[in-house]
């Protein structure tokens, strides 16, 4: 316990690096899903896209339910608790959006049509407006209370918690998505602190995968 305490405070303005993955991808979501419309090819690709995002979204919350909320709350003030409390408690409405998107996802990927795309777009276009509150408010005011109370070890738990238990098909997708909103310094240290194998797949293979699949994304 006293080697723990003594470690450094953990940097959790890294934390809005991840949080722009998810404030991109669903501000793009218009000019994506549109032109995908009647294209199946291309309804594949932007649904796949949007089914691994939201996969990453769901694990980023079940990892702070599990490795931080429960920290603050048993550490911080009667007045921090009471505020990371009220900010996790959102989770509940956003994954109820998540939920609700990823079957609109779903449905878009099996019929890629007009409709299908306008009822994803809007699905999208709800979960957005949901999050981006709750992003800004972690940002603002759970992420300084955290700086006070969670060490470094304790905060690279959150990033293996989820990529041990992302449930999506395309984790070299999400490691590229990732590694796009860090400094120089911060994907150095993201490959350091990654398990060798995982190392060596993304410097061999998953980079390149990455890459592949945004350019075709992105036209």
């Amino acid at each position: 316990m006293a080697e723990t305490a003594e470690l450094p405070m953990a940097d959790t303005t890294e934390m809005a690096a991840v949080h722009r993955v998810f404030r991109n991808a669903l501000s793009d979501a218009p000019q994506l899903i549109g032109p995908a419309s009647g294209d199946g090819e291309r309804a594949e690709l932007v649904g796949s896209y949007y089914d691994n995002v939201l996969r990453l979204l769901h694990v980023h919350h079940e990892s702070e339910d599990e490795l931080l909320t429960l920290r603050l709350v048993a550490r911080g003030t009667p007045a921090e608790v009471e505020e990371i409390t009220r900010i996790a408690a959102q989770h509940v409405s956003v994954r109820d959006d998540i939920e609700q998107a990823q079957a609109r996802i779903d449905d878009f990927r099996g019929t890629p049509n007009v409709d299908s795309a306008a009822v994803l777009a809007g699905s999208l276009a709800t979960l957005n407006a949901s999050l981006v509150a709750h992003l800004d408010e972690e940002e603002a005011n759970a992420m300084p209370i955290a700086a006070k109370y969670i060490n470094v070890v304790e905060w690279g738990e959150l990033p293996a918690h989820g990529m041990q238990n992302f449930t999506g098909d395309k984790l070299w997708l999400i490691l590229g998505l990732i590694r796009e909103q860090m400094s120089d310094e911060q994907r150095a240290d993201m490959l350091a602190h990654m398990p060798p194998p995982l190392v060596e797949f993304w410097t061999a293979t998953g980079e390149q995968l990455f890459n592949d699949y945004v350019s075709a994304l992105r036209i």
